[in-house]
């Protein structure tokens, strides 16, 4: 269960990470040495039985009659509960 939530960080030169954060806390590109800005919380929203943040790669349809999007690391849909498919590889 990923109890806390994750930032997208962005730098000044437009390099990003996801990452949890801490508040007050000051993050720094190793590479660069510019200081790291939030500019927006990741989906799905703390808490959730998933730890991947969503995006094309991440997600796949629940294959019920609601054809809701799913994490790829869930074995169960948060939707109607039924047990997801095996991954086609």
């Amino acid at each position: 269960m990923n109890r806390r939530q994750k930032y997208r960080l962005r730098s000044a030169s437009d390099r990003e990470v996801i990452r949890a954060v801490e508040p007050g806390a000051v993050y720094v590109d190793r590479e660069t040495g510019e200081e790291f800005r939030v500019v927006g919380k990741t989906l799905p929203l703390a808490p959730s039985p998933s730890q991947l943040p969503w995006s094309v790669e991440n997600l796949r349809l629940c294959g019920c009659s609601l054809e809701q999007l799913v994490p790829r690391d869930l074995n169960d849909c948060p939707n109607c509960g039924r047990r997801l498919p095996a991954i086609e590889r």
